[in-house]
């Protein structure tokens, strides 16, 4: 495993006051488009993020590939599987990409860019507009049209105006009704986007596992590339056979791709009242820890009869779709490829030190 300095974003912007009771200041850009880390996480100035499978795109954080987890295998004497590696990345939203951040998506082969976000969350100031580059199409497929749903707003929400969403600063119970709350949103059949089901139905368009032309590459992301894209992930993850462990895990990298901007983030969120200065629940609700996501997914069981029967019965995509979407993104670990398999234990490991800084 080799290891590499997250990219710091470019283009500063001001972080904006405290408002006037309403939460933090709806015209203020998101702290993913902040630059470089704050003076209160000198802890984090040296980290490095793992790659495998974190890469390196100036002005985007967050970014990594979901590719390269080996699949466990039910029968023995058979070649090794894994996830797909250069189909399917996922990030924060790529706002501040640079043109050297560009060249790295172009040279990804990135061809669609799926955005979760709403119309609430881009586009108020030439600095938040969506970046675009030629080569990649954007795709706008808002899980939830006209509303915000970013970390920072999502926390608020439910801090202030739900009393049952309060265990969201203290254990996983909390996000389960968050997510609980965006996964019937990606499958409201009100929503004509079809967030979810798009962009798995272009996976299953694509080329084959045994074809010589390999999937398009796209990428998926919302405003930190943490909730409405961490679902998608585990979704798609799920159909793939990668067990609930590896999929918490994958999901809790996220604590690693947003650690250097943790501190702005939580600052932008403090700024509502109704934190009252608790800067520890505030940072709970930020995080992306891996008992969040094996909850979750306990709760699509129990609530859906599985990720599989979510997304067939409740997104509609249909069965032979789900086995295109499986030929495509499981493909057999060559021999030597090994080493590229991505090393999740030792990532865990890195994720358990960031949590204890």
């Amino acid at each position: 495993m080799s290891v590499q300095a997250p990219a710091a974003a470019v283009a500063a912007a001001a972080t904006a006051g405290p408002g006037s009771g309403s939460g933090p200041d709806s015209r203020s850009p998101h702290p993913s488009q902040l630059p470089g880390p704050t003076p209160s996480s000198s802890a984090v100035r040296s980290f490095l993020l793992p790659s495998p499978p974190f890469i390196s795109a100036p002005g985007l954080i967050n970014l990594r590939d979901i590719g390269g987890y080996e699949i466990p295998s039910t029968t023995s004497g058979h070649r090794k599987k894994m996830v797909r590696k250069g189909v399917v990345f996922r990030s924060a939203d790529p706002t501040q990409l640079t043109d050297e951040g560009v060249a790295v998506m172009q040279k990804l082969g990135i061809t669609h860019v799926y955005d979760f976000r709403s119309k609430l969350e881009f586009g108020k100031t030439p600095e938040t507009e969506p970046k675009e580059w030629a080569g990649a199409q954007r795709c706008h497929v808002p899980v939830f049209p006209d509303v915000d749903m970013s970390p920072e707003a999502l926390a608020v929400r439910f801090q202030l105006r739900n009393s049952r969403f309060r265990d969201y600063t203290d254990g996983p119970a909390g996000f389960v009704r968050a997510y609980s709350t965006i996964l019937a949103g990606a499958a409201d059949p009100h929503n004509t986007y079809a967030p979810y089901r798009t962009i798995f139905q272009q996976l299953a368009s694509s080329s084959s596992s045994s074809s010589s032309t390999s999937p398009s590459p796209l990428l998926v992301h919302c405003s930190a590339g943490k909730d409405r894209t961490g679902l998608f992930v585990a979704l798609l993850l799920s159909l793939l056979h990668l067990p609930p462990t590896v999929i918490a895990h994958e999901y809790s990298l996220t604590d690693l791709g947003l650690a250097h901007r943790k501190p702005a983030i939580v600052d932008h969120v403090m700024l509502d009242p109704a934190f009252d200065g608790d800067r520890a629940a505030a940072e709970r609700m930020v995080s992306s820890r891996k008992e969040s996501m094996l909850a979750t997914l306990q709760y699509i069981d129990e609530e859906y009869g599985g990720a599989e029967k979510y997304v067939i019965e409740r997104l509609g995509v249909t069965k032979e779709e789900v086995e295109r979407i499986r030929e495509v993104m499981i493909v057999d670990v060559e021999e030597g490829e090994e080493q590229g398999l991505v090393d999740w234990k030792r990532n865990a490991e890195v994720v358990e030190e960031v949590y204890r800084r």
